[in-house]
């Protein structure tokens, strides 16, 4: 396979000198390490899944999450590889492949475990699972930046009302309590895994290495300790989400916060839903544009500025292949930067992946449970 090109400047495609190319690369952190996930995803020396099984799930989910040029490429990956053994253990691993692609609220404790009794270890689940997910961010990525690199204008933001005084809905609990609305809660949740989860007196110095830089309480965690089993592909993922919630500048913290909580009420996952509600809420100081979320996404927001995020988080969610120049409008009425829309897409499209892992790989339980 060839990773000498960045594969998403490739598609969108991207050439240096636009301004959306230009722009890109002001989060080359980002661009290295999604480059370097694909890479790990898709080693030929990759141990447990054939190549084969593993491109032919890339192109079935880019293909149903409405990434057409991305489906063409990993099927052009498929035609010089040696296909996939037809049978069973095929069919399931493609029939999971499509219910996370379109309907990850679907993709339950029961459909998980139908892999294992079709044949695959547990970490060739976990590489399956991230592999899903991967390509769900991809593709979100590149519509993304093909709407920016569309629209054809610079960064001219409108004058700024000034903000009213905030003032707390008297109906909600105040900041720091829970919120508990629709099944979404912004209270602290646990998370139990649904596979055996990797011994910690088993891992290598490699494992514990990378457990150690992905999260400060990993090695006590189910979630990490249940995607260790690859622990290559963890690494680059670590860095990914890392560089896109945390980079300098740009949108504000707070509102890459909304925009995952947003994607995650869309696409059911209580558990990314009650964190980053909490982050939001410890941001901004307070909680009402996340009970609006809760309650219904799509008429939420406080302000002009919180309905654009909104709407076009629940767009690029929903409908990748219908995402364009126009839905990228309110954002550019509400004066979001073109750095400010590059981190916005880059937190969509990372929920997109975190939701597919924390919602189909386990399940949230009460904290201390």
């Amino acid at each position: 396979m060839n990773f000498t090109d960045d594969l998403i400047d490739a598609l969108v495609p991207l050439r240096p000198g636009q301004p959306a190319h230009t722009v890109r690369h002001q989060r080359d952190k980002v661009v290295a390490a999604t480059q370097a996930c694909l890479r790990a995803v898709f080693d030929p020396a990759l141990p447990g899944m054939p190549l084969g099984e593993r491109l032919l799930a890339a192109a079935t989910v880019a293909e149903l999450s409405g990434g057409a040029a991305l489906a063409a490429w990993y099927r052009g990956q498929l035609a010089t590889t040696q296909p996939p053994q037809q049978g069973p253990r095929l069919d399931a691993i493609l029939t999971f492949a499509s219910t996370l692609a379109t309907r990850p609220v679907e993709g339950d404790r029961e459909a998980i475990l139908r892999l294992p009794a079709a044949g695959l270890a547990t970490a060739d689940v976990v590489t399956l699972g991230q592999l899903i997910a991967l390509v769900t961010y991809q593709v979100r990525v590149i519509a993304g930046l093909q709407a920016l690199a569309a629209e054809g204008q610079g960064d001219v933001a409108p004058p700024q009302a000034d903000a009213e005084p905030f003032v707390h809905p008297a109906n909600l609990p105040p900041p720091g309590e829970p919120l508990r609305i629709q099944g979404f809660t912004s209270a602290t949740l646990g998370w139990k895994a649904w596979l055996p989860t990797l011994p910690l007196e088993q891992a290598t110095p490699r494992q514990l290495e990378i457990l150690k830089t992905s999260h400060p309480k990993a090695t006590s965690s189910d979630y990490y300790m249940t995607l260790i089993w690859q622990p290559e592909i963890l690494e680059q993922r670590s860095i990914v989400f890392n560089a896109i919630m945390y980079a300098p500048g740009g949108l504000s913290r707070a509102e890459r916060e909304l925009a995952s909580t947003v994607v995650s009420r869309v696409n059911g996952c209580v558990y990314c839903g009650s964190v980053h509600a909490q982050r939001f809420e410890q941001l901004a100081k307070r909680n009402d544009v996340i009970a609006q979320v809760f309650e219904e996404p799509a008429t939420a927001g406080t302000n002009a500025r919180e309905r654009a995020i909104v709407q076009a988080s629940i767009a690029l969610t929903q409908d990748a292949a219908g995402f364009g120049a126009a839905q990228l409008a309110p954002l550019r009425a509400a004066g979001l930067t073109s750095l400010e829309i590059l981190d916005w897409i880059h937190a969509v499209a990372i929920f997109a992946w975190a939701n597919r892992l924390m919602q189909n790989l386990g399940e949230p339980v009460e904290a201390g449970v």
